[in-house]
């Protein structure tokens, strides 16, 4: 997509490789020590943890970054984010200088509770422990949005150009274990992400459809959030309750008995993918549309004048879907602000580990900060 606003800087990391097993570590030729500070970022989500160790072509915070290796984790089985940390470097034979991690839930100061994770992480004892110079801990949603600077263009699938030249204030929105959405200041000279907790706004229905599936919710929730429609663990097999409850399509024997055993979200993205499961189908059909909505909301409420970003996986698994007419039919139907909406361009994020270089990039930022307050 050439520059995305960010920056434009150079990064070397692994590309996606659609052959590649999703649990092996990723490893690059690692570069000799001396160029800049070695640097740990983290993707932390509520089902898998990216680590990654970078070595930074130099001491400013637009240095290039260089992938070491990477790995991804299972969340759900690891004790916490140090039990992880002390895995990754346990044969790291360079002291890191500096980490950053990108955490589901909102940051207050050093330490953050984690929304969906029993995990409580404390900014300074991570420092202690692992004898970094420092450590920052930010939203996982500012992390993406620092990543989207270190993309390329095959990264991004467009769903909508927008307008030829189209600047000013971004956007990301990313459904995965929850929703997670972030917005992108530009304040003349550059672009500040900063975090919200938007996922856990009222959902806000616009069809017939999607009231009745609100008024099916309410008999489970005392509050409907966005997020309980829009994510993988509580959105999709929530739509698909609610569409197989209300007699929109049977459930078929072989899908029910895989929601038995297996993550619900998944099954049903699967089984939609492969066109294999009508109820499945409408299911995604639908989270598109109310995706679309809701990017379109945030676009709104951020001026996201500059682009809006769909991150997570799910979005990048189901790109077919989010292709069809009624996700941008659901963006662009803003009422008077219809013609407005259709100047802003929409992206899918592509690459996973968006958050990781962006999480590795915010402590590039962070360092400097440091150096220049010394």
């Amino acid at each position: 997509m050439g520059k995305s606003g960010l920056t434009d800087r150079a990064v070397t990391t692994a590309r996606r490789n659609p052959d590649a097993k999703a649990d092996e570590p990723h490893a690059m030729r690692p570069v000799p020590s001396g160029q800049g500070p070695l640097v740990l970022g983290g993707d932390v989500g509520g089902t898998k943890t990216w680590l990654g160790l970078f070595r930074a072509g130099g001491g400013d915070a637009a240095a290039p970054l260089t992938l070491q290796r990477a790995a991804k984790y299972a969340s759900g089985t690891a004790g916490g984010l140090e039990d992880l940390v002390a895995g990754f470097l346990a044969d790291e034979p360079d002291p890191v200088d500096f980490a950053c991690f990108g955490l589901p839930g909102p940051v207050q100061g050093q330490q953050a509770k984690l929304v969906n994770l029993p995990w409580e992480i404390d900014a300074r004892t991570l420092t202690a422990r692992f004898g970094f110079r420092a450590t920052f801990l930010i939203n996982d949603l500012v992390a993406n949005a620092y990543g989207i600077g270190e993309l390329a263009a095959d990264d991004f699938a467009v769903l909508h150009p927008g307008e030829t030249g189209a600047g000013g204030n971004m956007a990301v929105i990313s459904p995965g274990t929850g929703l997670g959405e972030a917005g992108i200041f530009w304040d003349g000279r550059k672009h500040l992400p900063f975090a919200c907790e938007g996922g856990h706004a009222d959902f806000a229905p616009r069809t017939a459809l999607e009231i009745e599936l609100l008024l099916h919710l309410l008999d489970s929730y005392d509050h409907v959030s966005v997020e309980r429609v829009l994510s993988g663990s509580m959105g999709i097999p929530n739509i698909y309750r609610f569409l197989r409850d209300t007699g929109r399509a049977p459930e078929r024997p072989e899908v029910a008995a895989l929601l038995a055993t297996q993550d619900h979200g998944a099954v049903i993205t699967h089984a939609a993918m492969e066109g294999t499961c009508p109820l499945c189908g409408q299911t995604m059909e639908l989270f598109a549309a109310i995706l679309g909505a809701e990017a379109g909301n945030l676009a709104l409420k951020t001026m996201a004048t500059g682009g809006v970003f769909i991150g997570g996986g799910i979005a990048a698994r189901a790109l077919p879907f989010l292709r069809h007419p009624s996700l941008l039919e659901a963006f662009f139907a803003k009422g008077r602000f219809g013609e407005f909406m259709r100047k802003i361009p929409l992206r899918v994020i592509l690459n996973d580990r968006a958050a990781l270089l962006g999480a590795a990039r915010h402590a590039l930022h962070g360092a400097e900060r440091m150096a220049s307050s010394a």
